[in-house]
């Protein structure tokens, strides 16, 4: 999606940014401490999250190349399926498992977070 955002000749947005990286923390938190409870050696979760940071540093300019000249209807396809992958995620993982550990005032928190997203874009 970041290289997507590119192709309109513009910056990625502070909100874009803030938004990739305030969402990833609680999620490798949260992956981090399932993996080490199962098991997993620090040394390979390492590893394992460098693995990932390295196919996102090169998804990015793959976003921007392989979508430089596609159509409207294949960019727009590409970003809802993003959204609709990420809405998963939230709905089937992080949201139960904060309100089992949270309780009540997740809702709250997730609240003041879109709030404080929107605030950041309407100030960019």
């Amino acid at each position: 999606m970041i290289g997507l955002s590119l192709l309109g000749g513009g910056g990625v947005s502070t909100a874009v940014i803030a938004a990739v990286f305030i969402s990833n923390v609680p999620e490798s938190i949260a992956a981090t401490s399932g993996l080490a409870a199962s098991g997993w050696r620090p040394r390979r979760i390492m590893l394992l999250w460098a693995g990932v940071g390295l196919v996102c540093a090169l998804a990015a300019p793959a976003g921007y190349g392989l979508f430089d000249d596609a159509a409207g209807r294949t960019v727009a396809f590409v970003q809802a399926f993003a959204g609709g992958a990420i809405l998963t995620m939230l709905a089937d993982t992080m949201m139960p498992e904060a309100f089992a550990h949270g309780g009540r005032l997740v809702g709250l928190a997730t609240t003041l977070g879109f709030a404080v997203a929107f605030g950041i874009s309407a100030l960019d």
